[in-house]
């Protein structure tokens, strides 16, 4: 069976029955994996089997005799599942399975994916996380003008383009461009190639490396490029495009004698998969961003009055907007929700994980993007800032406070710091603010409170909430109901 015949083959799905049983049948493939993704998995699936108990005989299920195998047991039977449309916490539950299974990268799992993304808008065709689901999933499988389409209705339903959406439908549309013209050329550089158009890609590869293992690149380069002709025609995945281009061009760089002519196909090469990766960039420049080190920041913020704002429900129903705004400095995190009567109106401070791009477009004065691994900072950086929306963006000695300026390796703190935890640490190490005040942190025991898109996202238990509020109230000088000091 060829990539594109396995792909078409896939399973699909649609029935809310018949997903959660595929669901619960994987969840026995993947018992006993040392495999860390499909570990992930696993945990969420175990999840989901307890959500669905829980959903079909609308009252709490007791955890069944056996454990895990006993759930599964219970679940393939088949409890029955509402005929109405998907409940939220069995919607969200089936989510978190089919982004670990889109992580985990293996076609059983892509499969189970599909069948989930398929489920989901049956039952709900307006949900934004599940037109996004099946966006990234097709764009996974190759399907990028299908991706696309998919981005685009997830656009169609938000306001808030948290996840970069925009710039992704940019790069693909570039890149697929630029992949077009680079095979037109190859077309024209190699006339000989149409002749090797009308069989079967696969078999004209193997003819065309066959031919240049014996030394006649003469006769194997029109049969290769003949092949990703065909490739492309047939709409064959991208990543298969992408790896046959690759040894291709690998290939003609250690025959070609004529560097013009394959400087500009390399050129093109680069071009399609730059976009591919980070999309295009219409301002390097970021609207002449002021970058700034650890000691300017210090020199920003000293003598200042701090407020750090939680993104909590404590906060959403303070009433203290007016007491937040008279402090010199206001920070905010992340997906942050603006309520003047409650959070107040002034964001002077903006600090975000590097992995998602809420609030990004709107204007401070100083932004802090905070990433554990340099390359993915960058490359965060380069895809999700916003030119002119902020004056002063922090430098990569900002990037990872608790571990890069604190030394706090996983020896001493285990859990991944939160940005909220991070930035706290960065301004009781400066320790040049008179009045260091934190807001509304009571740890999401009343919730979160964010714009509306990132109220979605999951409460991540990565991090050690209990540890970072035990940090918190050991330096506490005054504490609250809504405030805790810290100078």
């Amino acid at each position: 069976m060829t990539t594109v015949q396995k792909r078409r083959a896939r399973a699909r799905g649609g029935e809310l029955d018949d997903c959660l049983r595929a669901c619960a049948v994987h969840s026995g493939k993947v018992v006993g994996s040392i495999d860390r993704r499909r570990v992930e998995l696993a945990e969420q699936l175990r999840k989901l089997l307890v959500v669905w108990g829980t959903t079909a005989t609308s009252a709490p299920v007791p955890a069944p005799a056996g454990g895990a195998t006993a759930l599964l047991k219970r679940a393939v039977k088949g409890a029955a599942t509402p005929a109405s449309a998907i409940p939220g916490e069995l919607l969200d539950a089936l989510l978190a399975v089919a982004n670990k299974a889109l992580q985990c990268g293996y076609d059983d799992e892509l499969d189970l994916a599909l069948v989930i993304s398929d489920t989901v808008l049956a039952q709900r065709k307006n949900s934004r996380a599940g037109w996004r689901l099946r966006a990234r999933l097709l764009e996974a499988l190759g399907e990028e003008s299908e991706a696309v389409e998919a981005y685009e209705k997830y656009l169609a339903l938000t306001d808030d383009d948290g996840f970069g959406v925009r710039a992704k439908i940019a790069g693909l549309r570039v890149a697929a461009d630029k992949e077009r013209e680079l095979l037109a050329l190859l077309k024209r550089q190699s006339p000989r190639a149409a002749e090797f158009t009308r069989r079967a890609a696969t078999d004209v590869w193997a003819e065309g490396l066959a031919a240049h293992a014996v030394g006649d690149w003469a006769e194997a380069e029109p049969r290769l490029v003949g092949a990703l002709l065909t490739l492309a025609a047939e709409g064959a995945p991208v990543a298969d495009r992408q790896e046959l281009l690759s040894q291709y061009l690998d290939l003609r760089t250690t025959e070609s004698t004529d560097l013009a002519s394959l400087t500009e196909a390399l050129a093109l090469y680069a071009e399609q998969r730059r976009n591919r990766m980070r999309g295009p960039v219409t301002d390097p420049t970021v609207g002449g961003v002021q970058w700034i080190s650890l000691g300017e920041f210090r020199n920003r913020i000293a003598g200042k009055s701090i407020c750090l704002i939680a993104n909590s429900g404590r906060v959403g129903a303070s009433s203290m907007g007016a007491e937040i705004d008279a402090y010199d400095l206001v920070v905010r995190f992340n997906s942050y929700r603006i309520d003047p009567k409650h959070t107040g109106s002034r964001t002077d401070i903006h600090a975000t994980i590097h992995k998602h791009g809420f609030n990004w477009d709107q204007r401070v004065d100083t932004r802090l993007v905070f990433g554990g691994i340099s390359g993915d900072w960058k490359y965060s950086l380069r895809n999700r800032l916003v030119p002119g929306a902020q004056t002063c963006l922090g430098d990569e000695s900002l990037r990872w406070p608790v571990r890069n300026i604190g030394r706090l390796g996983t020896d001493v703190w285990s859990g991944i710091p939160t940005t909220g935890f991070n930035m706290l640490y960065l301004l009781d190490f400066l320790d040049v603010s008179p009045t260091l005040d934190l807001i509304g942190f009571d740890f999401y025991e009343s919730g979160a409170y964010r714009v509306q898109e990132a109220m979605k996202l999951a409460i991540t238990s990565v991090h050690e909430y209990t540890s970072e509020k035990a940090w918190v109230m050991q330096r506490a000088q005054s504490v609250t109901d809504m405030r805790i000091s810290l100078r």
